[in-house]
């Protein structure tokens, strides 16, 4: 990690920023009558804000539903994007995107997305053009345990491979698909296993360990900026609340199960290592 010290506060920064807007500014949509229904990403910051520290404004992120922290830590401006909530027209989108369509090209962000694993194929093209043109830019297709058995993301890594496209698969394994607990849709151990068909690196990392995360992202990059090819990455971490706002998710996990993941928050886990 090559990080000096602002890099690491402007890591603490955006993982605050995120886990501030999760937690104070949607429950306050809620009170104030906006019906939609919002994906929390609160506990999974480290995993955005490592990936995304290595990137620039040129690189294309693709996201999902639980899209907030994406798009902050691609440097979206979340005074916008809660206008966008809102389905104010001061939102990135004009307020017509709404919590799971909101997208910024001048920060490289194609979009969070309301189709499971819909986003992948689009970061899949946007590597195809950065090559086909030589722009050198790299593109991150996000998605969930869940979406990693979507026969979507099966073609899409077949064909980065194939064309050794800059691309950077990388699954956030929070657990649960909606309700369903990873393992009864994943036949491997870890999603990263997957990799292996497809003649790429596979990593699997630490989703909590913002550092960790960095470190498997930096190497991703490189990878893929050198003309490589693509990466597998997927990072286990944990949803802090359920699968939306109106979910109850203790009729699918345990407080203890909960409370386990809240001791080893991303956070937490920043300021006790620096």
């Amino acid at each position: 990690m090559d990080l000096d010290r602002n890099g690491l506060l402007n890591l603490y920064k955006t993982m605050t920023t995120i886990r501030h807007f999760e937690e104070r500014g949607i429950p306050e949509t809620g009170q104030r009558g906006m019906s939609a229904s919002v994906h929390s990403s609160a506990g999974q910051e480290a995993v955005p804000t490592g990936m995304c520290a290595n990137l620039s404004d040129e690189d294309y992120i693709g996201s999902t539903h639980r899209g907030h922290g994406h798009c902050i830590a691609k440097g979206v401006d979340p005074m916008l994007m809660m206008a966008e909530l809102f389905g104010r027209a001061t939102g990135p989108n004009k307020g017509k995107g709404g919590s799971m369509h909101i997208s910024d090209m001048s920060k490289g962000m194609l979009g969070t997305n309301g189709i499971v694993g819909g986003s992948i194929p689009l970061a899949v093209g946007a590597g195809l053009t950065s090559k086909v043109l030589n722009q050198g830019r790299v593109a991150v297709a996000f998605f969930g345990d869940g979406a990693s058995s979507q026969g979507v993301l099966h073609e899409s890594m077949n064909l980065a491979s194939v064309w050794k496209l800059p691309v950077i698969f990388l699954c956030e394994n929070n657990g649960y698909a909606m309700s369903t607990p990873s393992e009864y849709g994943v036949s491997t151990t870890h999603v990263a296993d997957r990799a292996q068909g497809y003649d790429m690196p596979g990593i699997h990392v630490d989703g909590m360990d913002v550092f960790a995360v960095y470190d498997a992202a930096a190497q991703a990059v490189a990878r893929a900026r050198a003309g490589e090819g693509p990466t597998l990455i997927e990072a286990e971490t944990y949803r802090y609340y359920g699968h939306t706002v109106f979910d109850n998710p203790l009729t699918y996990r345990s407080k203890e199960e909960e409370d386990h993941w809240r001791n080893r928050d991303p956070l937490m886990h920043f300021r006790n290592t620096v």
